[in-house]
């Protein structure tokens, strides 16, 4: 598990074609000062498990899943990611939960920059538009940000906005994000989890099953 907050940018410095998979080197002096084998960190917003590590570098295996879901099979020698290690049991929650599962990924439609801020505008696959609400969370290439606005049910394009602060835009990827790029999108798993007890009508008719107290 991890809370989406970047605690570093690591940069890929070797890409090895593994059969339909990939094996990636990325540069990432922090997270790699303490990687032992087995250790997941996730590189902008994929969980990865380590497989070797040495010289402020750590190694790790991408599966064809995850090459289909994610930005990673494009990715180039040089290319910089979002990294991040595992959080640890005893510490602060300072973003939210983050699987390193994605969803799938999201194209920035437009970036709008104001005083010291910006708003970045994604597209969104319709059949993640459920999960998705003004001032909830959501998770862009590894990072934990909140939904600032979301295209309403009858907008023809699904779309949602954020807005990302200075230290965002400079220690993330985030800040040199063109139109046209995509990132990789993770949904809350509290609003994956609802939707999917909804579906099996769980909770609604919990007052009639006998299961619940007086």
């Amino acid at each position: 598990m991890f809370t989406g907050l970047i605690e570093e940018i690591g940069e890929i410095t070797a890409i090895t074609p593994v059969g339909d998979s990939l094996r990636l080197t990325v540069r990432g002096p922090k997270v790699s000062s303490d990687a032992a084998h087995g250790d997941s960190i996730q590189v902008s917003g994929v969980c990865l498990t380590v497989i070797g590590n040495s010289n402020n570098e750590f190694t790790a295996d991408v599966m064809q899943q995850s090459i289909k879901m994610s930005t990673l099979g494009t990715l180039r020698v040089g290319d910089r990611v979002n990294l991040e290690r595992a959080a640890r049991v005893d510490s602060r929650l300072g973003g939210h939960i983050v699987q390193g599962h994605v969803d799938g990924t999201a194209e920035l439609l437009s970036a709008t920059q104001h005083d010291n801020w910006r708003t970045l505008r994604f597209s969104l696959a319709p059949a993640l538009a459920p999960y998705l609400v003004d001032k909830g969370s959501v998770t862009l290439a590894g990072v934990s940000l909140t939904v600032s606005n979301i295209a309403s049910e009858e907008d023809p394009q699904a779309w949602f906005e954020v807005s990302l602060i200075p230290e965002t835009l400079t220690a993330t990827v985030l800040g040199a994000l063109e139109p046209g790029d995509r990132v990789n999108l993770e949904t809350d798993i509290l609003a994956r989890h609802v939707a999917r007890m909804l579906r099996f009508g769980i909770g609604a008719g919990a007052a009639n099953d006998g299961t619940a107290s007086a």
